[in-house]
This record gives structure tokens, C-alpha cells and sequence, in this order.
């Protein structure tokens, strides 16, 4: 699912649980369209109350596929209103947002990260982290601190590593510094749209 359609259903959760019935025609069509599987139709199918049963398809929903948000759309057949609503939604978002050539919004890029954003950043990260963070401006020394503190887990060392180029950069320590040091090091825009998301 793409980023964009992914922050569209996260915005309207409240009022997609509020309104939608997803077992009489939603979930059969999903299954039916092979976006869910047998497994999460018994998950979902199992809960009591119907706000429960589209909270939880709205949370396995993201990870099904990227025919997942259109299958969706096609399931709200008997929900029109919050099918055009939707799209308006998405319309309106594509004219507003320019977005950077990995295709990622202009308004997230000047954004510092969070704590749990670079979390995800490194978990993400592989053998290039090095070559990243020494794009970034940290020094060796302080890539090999980041090393030694934390010789058990690379993914603490990479974290540690990020938590200190941020520090260091202050409000210049943006996404989009991010995306130019992770495109000098080959890094494929998936993973910071991963984090993203």
C-alpha cells in the first residue's frame, strides 16, 4: 500500500470504525479479491463488536499488498459517502503536496525525526550505515563509540549513531539531509519510506 493511502486510512479510522459494517460485504470481498487471507478473516470475523472488526482490518489492511487500498475502495460499494469521501481526501492531498524526486512530501522532509522514526531508520539500515552516518557528519571517533557502546546489537549502534547526528544538527538534522546522505551511500528509497509511513 502506498504511503499516501496508508496515512489516508490512519486519518479517517475514527470515522471509518464508526460508520462501516465490514462483515456483511467488506470482508468477503477482500477475501474474494484475495487481498485478505483466511487467517485474518477469522481474526477479524472473531472480534464481538463491528467497530472492533474495522479497527482490525484497518490495522491488517496496510500490510496486504499494493492492490490492497484499491480493493478496499471497491469494497465500500454499499458506503458510497465515505468511498467519495476518500477520494476527495486523496485528490485534495495529491494537488497540495509537492514532493521530493523519491516521491516523499516536502512538508515531512523539513521535519526533524523522531526517536521512534530513526528506531525504524535503523532497523532498516544494512552494511551502508557507516558510510551514512559519516555522511552526516559524525566522525569516526564518534562512529566508533557508537560501535563499541554497543557491540551486541547494530541496530543500537546505528541508533546511537543517528540519536547523535541529531543532536549535533539541531533543526538541520531533517529528512531531507537524511535522504541526501542514504542516496550518496545507494540506499533504496523504500526503507526511509518505510519510516515514513
Amino acid at each position: 500500500m502506498e504511503p499516501e493511502h496508508r496515512a489516508l486510512l490512519r486519518e479517517h479510522r475514527l470515522q471509518l470504525s464508526a460508520q462501516l459494517l465490514v462483515s456483511d460485504t467488506i470482508i468477503p470481498f477482500l477475501y474474494q479479491e484475495n487481498v485478505l487471507t483466511r487467517t485474518q478473516v477469522e481474526e477479524i470475523e472473531s472480534l464481538a463488536t463491528s467497530r472492533q472488526k474495522t479497527l482490525k482490518l484497518l490495522d491488517i489492511l496496510p500490510n496486504c499488498g499494493p492492490r490492497a487500498f484499491h480493493a478496499f475502495l471497491q469494497s465500500l460499494e454499499d458506503f458510497r459517502w465515505i468511498r467519495d469521501q476518500l477520494l476527495l481526501d486523496l485528490q485534495e492531498r495529491a494537488g497540495q503536496e509537492s514532493r521530493d524526486s523519491w516521491n516523499f512530501p516536502h512538508s515531512r522532509l523539513q521535519r526533524v525525526p523522531s526517536d521512534q522514526e530513526l528506531s525504524r531508520l535503523a532497523s532498516r539500515l544494512g552494511a551502508e550505515w557507516e558510510s551514512v552516518l559519516l555522511d552526516l557528519g559524525l566522525s569516526v571517533e564518534t562512529l566508533f563509540r557508537c560501535r563499541a557502546d554497543h557491540s551486541l546489537s547494530a541496530h543500537g549502534a546505528v541508533l546511537a549513531g543517528l540519536v547523535q547526528w541529531r543532536r549535533c544538527g539541531g533543526k538541520g538534522a531533517t529528512f531531507q539531509r537524511l535522504i541526501q546522505s542514504l542516496k550518496k551511500a545507494d540506499v533504496h528509497p523504500s526503507v526511509l519510506g518505510e519510516v515514513l509511513t
